[in-house]
């Protein structure tokens, strides 16, 4: 029995059929079967490859590098730069929102307190002085003669009171309040107090402002003394006599930058008497002005002249020139001072 020839097996279907050359049909290409023949690579066609394979990743790491120089050389000048500057506090006590309490500032130390806000006065010797009606103190109270000490203490505040109002009461200052300081005296001795604010004589124990003439929102400072004592006037009758030496500094309004520019200075001395009950008429009973003398510098002369106060330009009036222009805020200053105006 003869046995077939076997067929034909077809070619896997996984496999692909061997491409054609253009040398030889079905034969692989000499070319491909004889490794190529290595050449040696220089410097600069190293660079040129490892650029192409590596641009992403060098450009991410220079563009980085960069950044962070930029960022170090930021940091470091801005070192520098403060380095050189003084530390500067802000002016209000609590630094802007989002700053540190230590930004730019040392650490406070204990016990230290913020600098007061320089006023009108600063730079002058009023910046010590009390300010308004906490400058007229008054002694103690004591018996006195025939003067009780009930009646020494009522007559104190009859004086403490006059001076307030002559002084330092806004609406006085301004031109009001004249019926109210008149009742304070005696009713005989009204009729002279009347006289005096006809004429200048009121100056020298009132003080009344200039039309025009603004103080600044600053109480006056004041700084004095009273004294009191028992005696007999001219005509014998017994009084307590009280004596009033007080400075009066007043700021006014001005855009002259100069400490004290504003200041206006009024120095008096003033003395009252009140007379005992059973001496005089009751007419009599209650506050005499006896005597007064004042001086004030840096004062407007046209209105002063009129008895009115208002800023004017430094004229101290002092006898000696080179007597210390500070001397017109002292109590204890004479008032025996030349008239400039």
């Amino acid at each position: 029995m003869t046995t077939p020839p076997p067929a034909d097996e077809p070619s896997p279907p996984s496999r692909s059929a061997p491409l054609a050359s253009h040398d030889e049909p079905g034969q692989v290409p000499e070319w491909l079967r004889q490794p190529a023949e290595e050449h040696p690579v220089g410097a600069l066609e190293r660079l040129r490859l490892f650029w192409e394979n590596h641009t992403q990743a060098v450009t991410a790491v220079v563009g980085g590098g960069l950044v962070l120089v930029l960022l170090l050389g930021a940091g470091w000048f801005d070192l520098w730069r403060r380095a050189g500057e003084t530390p500067r506090g802000y002016p209000t006590i609590s630094p802007p929102s989002g700053v540190s309490a230590t930004t730019d500032t040392k650490p406070a130390t204990s016990g230290t307190k913020p600098a007061p806000a320089a006023d009108n006065f600063a730079g002058t010797p009023a910046a010590t002085f009390a300010e308004g009606a906490a400058g007229i103190t008054l002694p103690p109270a004591r018996r006195a003669g025939v003067f009780s000490a009930t009646e020494v203490a009522a007559a104190l505040a009859d004086v403490r009171a006059a001076l307030l109002l002559a002084r330092l009461d806004r609406k006085f200052l301004a031109g009001g309040e004249f019926d109210r300081f008149v009742r304070m005296f005696a009713p005989a001795s009204r009729s002279e107090i009347r006289a005096d604010f006809r004429d200048t004589s009121f100056a020298t124990y009132a003080t009344r402002l200039a039309p025009g003439a603004r103080l600044t929102a600053d109480q006056p400072r004041v700084k004095g003394r009273v004294t009191y004592r028992a005696t007999r006037d001219n005509e014998g009758i017994r009084v307590l006599e009280i004596t009033t030496n007080f400075v009066w500094a007043y700021a006014f309004h001005t855009l002259d930058p100069t400490p004290g520019a504003g200041v206006v200075v009024v120095h008096d001395t003033v003395v009252w008497h009140v007379p005992h009950p059973d001496d005089v008429a009751s007419s009599g009973v209650g506050l005499w002005l006896m005597e007064s003398e004042s001086y004030a510098s840096n004062m407007d002369c046209a209105s002063f002249d009129k008895g009115l106060l208002a800023l004017g330009t430094p004229s101290y009036g002092l006898p000696v020139a080179t007597e210390d222009p500070d001397a017109v805020f002292d109590p204890d200053r004479s008032l025996d001072i030349t008239d400039t105006c």
